[in-house]
């Protein structure tokens, strides 16, 4: 009968509820007890018993696939492990992370490019969701419109479809990015010296980072003998290594809508008397903000940072899509 796999599986399955039935009740009475040793009351020890009841399957998941796993693996790189291999385990020290370091080149680009993407990235996105934030914050009319057109792209995502758009339309020669920057510095002749002035210090900055990458600093050399590119010069968004990061940098910009929305509840949540005090003393809107609403923004700007920070170790998606053949 247990040859059966759906027998199998309502087995397993009743042995998966039983233990984490079993764990929970116990983590929960060890709660309770630990409450009473420390004199709580009858009341707080059952409140403590409850909540550590309904706390206890999360916890207990935690622990099996997080940290049990998280320990093994720490433990495993300190030795000669291999997953495929039957010979016996030894232990080398530090040896991996010396080889890894010093060695390993893969390793020491992703450094580099997690480095660019922090410092660059997190930066812009976080600022252009602050003033996006304090712009729906004044009252307008379709203010409601411009937040879910402003929050549309964290909905869509990072997903292949979004992202072979993207890589459409950031095509050197063909791409709308392009030709709307083709289109502005047309109408507007003297844009055209800054959108030089901006090309050359992005290759720069993106060369220097290369050079760091592969111990080389060729490029870099060539791209400030070279100066000022040509009139006719666009971004190579996807066609060149000097551009690859930033048009990632301008993915992330561009999905900043949750910042802007906790920017805007933190905004929001600043009392409109220290504003109105503010300007009866004739204090301007620039200084109302940097002086009242800034300050009190910090630990809305510590949770995006945090998380932000997070989201660039992570990030994946845009790269292997917008590169994947390059």
């Amino acid at each position: 009968m247990l040859q059966n796999p759906y027998i199998s599986v309502i087995i397993n399955a009743i042995i998966a509820i039983l233990f984490i039935i079993g764990t929970s009740l116990a983590l929960a009475s060890l709660a309770r007890l630990i409450a009473k040793l420390f004199k709580a009351t009858r009341i707080q020890q059952e409140n403590t018993f409850a909540g550590y009841l309904f706390a206890s399957p999360w916890i207990v998941g935690f622990l099996i696939f997080v940290v049990v796993p998280l320990g093994f693996s720490l433990y495993w790189s300190f030795t000669d492990f291999r997953i495929a291999s039957k010979e016996p385990i030894n232990w080398v020290g530090l040896d991996n992370y010396i080889r890894l370091l010093t060695a390993d080149s893969s390793f020491r680009a992703s450094i580099i490019n997690t480095l660019y993407l922090t410092f660059l990235g997190l930066p812009l996105e976080m600022a252009v969701a602050l003033f996006l934030a304090v712009m729906l914050n004044q009252k307008m009319k379709g203010e409601r419109i411009f937040r879910m057109a402003f929050y549309l792209p964290v909905i869509l995502g990072f997903n292949t479809a979004v992202l072979l758009c993207w890589r459409l339309m950031l095509n050197g020669g063909t791409g709308i990015i392009n030709q709307l920057i083709r289109a502005v510095v047309k109408a507007v002749p003297p844009i055209g010296w800054i959108e030089r002035a901006l090309i050359f210090v992005q290759e720069l900055f993106s060369a220097f980072f290369l050079g760091i990458s592969n111990q080389s600093f060729t490029l870099f050399n060539r791209v400030l003998e070279a100066g000022l590119p040509a009139a006719n010069r666009v971004p190579l968004w996807v066609e060149s290594p000097l551009w690859s990061k930033m048009s990632v940098v301008l993915l992330i910009v561009w999905g900043c809508g949750t910042m802007m929305l906790i920017f805007l509840a933190g905004l929001n949540n600043i009392p409109k008397d220290y504003h109105e005090a503010a300007q009866v003393d004739g204090a301007g809107a620039w200084r109302r903000f940097w002086k009242i609403s800034f300050p009190l923004l910090s630990p809305y700007i510590f949770y995006n940072l945090i998380v932000g920070m997070i989201a660039m170790l992570q990030i994946f998606e845009p790269i292997f899509v917008l590169y994947r053949d390059n």
